[in-house]
């Protein structure tokens, strides 16, 4: 698919919290995917040596604002989206579990006028290294969303989520954490924006290799899910 046609922007948000080890290669590869893009990291408050490389990284086509304080990743990707000037956003967290190089296919059926949001799906692309109780644990959280909200989806909480900017802009945020994904893919389905999912690759990581989800996010993520079914 040809996307200089559609002469559109894409923004890639990525949310950073002591990713030292990963950051420069994961820049990379999102540099290194043919759409024109903008790039905006936001350090949610690093102590490992993430802010010294962040620095090094500011330039053209990066942008990168800092928290002075531990937030959450709700809160790193609210402030991202603000200063979005893409036709276009996804997020893409600072490890190595996702490939930009899928971003193509995830931009086709939004510029085809098919879709409002896209979701890329684990669960019906290529897994690898994902945990037992972690994929259980999404299983879960998607089996609750579709039977709260009458959806069908796959993985509500990929991250890899991809939509019109003036779409995600106009959408409140509050949640600060991990519970940023049901509480946005409940907005989206109480707005009945159209979401279609496409199969993704990927390769998790573990607690040793710098995994912070746990399972009190889990709870976080059920609260979230039934407080916005019936409220905004």
């Amino acid at each position: 698919m040809n996307f200089k046609q559609y002469n559109a922007t894409l923004t890639v948000v990525i949310p950073v919290y002591n990713e030292k080890n990963t950051l420069e290669k994961i820049l990379q590869r999102v540099r290194a995917v043919p759409i024109e893009k903008e790039i905006i990291l936001v350090d949610d408050y690093s102590t490992d040596g993430t802010r010294d490389i962040l620095r090094q990284m500011e330039g053209n086509d990066v942008k990168v604002f800092y928290h002075e304080k531990n937030r959450g990743k709700g809160a790193a990707l609210r402030t991202g989206f603000q200063h979005a000037s893409g036709d276009f956003v996804i997020v893409q967290d600072a490890d190595l579990e996702y490939n930009p190089e899928e971003y193509p296919k995830l931009l086709q059926p939004i510029l085809e006028g098919r879709a409002d949001v896209v979701y890329g799906s684990r669960f019906s692309g290529q897994k690898r290294n994902m945990m037992s109780l972690h994929r259980l644990g999404n299983q879960f959280l998607t089996l609750l969303t579709n039977l709260l909200y009458q959806t069908s989806i796959t993985d509500m909480e990929t991250c890899y989520k991809l939509f019109k900017t003036a779409t995600m802009q106009g959408i409140p945020i509050e949640c600060n954490r991990f519970n940023f994904e049901p509480e946005i893919t409940a907005k989206i389905l109480r707005r009945k924006l159209r979401i279609v999912e496409i199969p993704i690759s990927y390769a998790g990581r573990n607690f040793a290799e710098g995994k912070k989800i746990t399972w009190r996010d889990g709870f976080a993520a059920i609260w979230a899910l039934v407080k916005y079914r019936f409220t905004e």
